[in-house]
């Protein structure tokens, strides 16, 4: 039954139209994707719903009781921010998702769990996400990134920038003479 209902909630989804809101491409700020706000204007062609309008939203385009804010699955969405959370969810019924401030480590246990328990993960690929933040993981503790033995103390740094300063202002102090011998070797000509 919950399958038919999808199916139904699918195609009324197609049919429905975007609910523009009313003088959107007069004020940028309004944008398209901004929610609906219902017009209140006396004169107002959509309000009035005169034909050739925009359709304005209403019980008709809402979707079946029963699948309302199902996933296209037919699961009820459980956010999880932690292990704890995989305790109380019905696995024939309920899907999670795995909340967005979860960090790599937490988010390796909870998906390890939801497997073990046999768990739909709702919003990722469960064995490739595993894979991918091991690798992570892994990669960090090789340390393939730059080790604190590697990097140079400020001093150095500081050092190599005052030597860098040092050949600029030579080459400065040789550009001013070699303009100097320039002027002269003008001035000598004149005379």
């Amino acid at each position: 039954m919950i399958e038919n209902l999808l199916k139904i909630r699918n195609e009324m989804k197609d049919r429905k139209p975007h609910f523009i809101r009313q003088d959107h491409q007069r004020r940028k700020k309004l944008g398209r994707k901004l929610k609906w706000r219902k017009p209140k204007g006396i004169h107002s062609k959509i309000r009035h719903q005169l034909k050739g309008r925009r359709k304005m939203p209403s019980p008709g385009h809402k979707s079946p009781s029963k699948v309302r804010g199902l996933h296209a699955s037919g699961l009820k969405i459980t956010r999880v921010h932690s292990v704890n959370g995989l305790g109380t969810i019905n696995k024939g019924a309920e899907g999670i998702v795995i909340a967005k401030q979860v960090g790599a480590k937490k988010k390796l246990d909870i998906l390890k769990k939801a497997k073990e328990l046999g768990i739909s993960v709702l919003n990722l690929n469960i064995d490739e996400r595993i894979r991918k933040i091991e690798d992570f993981i892994n990669s960090k503790k090789s340390g393939k990134g730059p080790k604190k033995d590697d990097k140079q103390k400020p001093e150095a740094k500081k050092e190599e920038i005052r030597q860098k300063e040092k050949e600029q202002k030579l080459t400065d102090e040789e550009k001013k003479e070699a303009e100097k011998k320039e002027k002269d070797r003008l001035l000598t000509k004149k005379e």
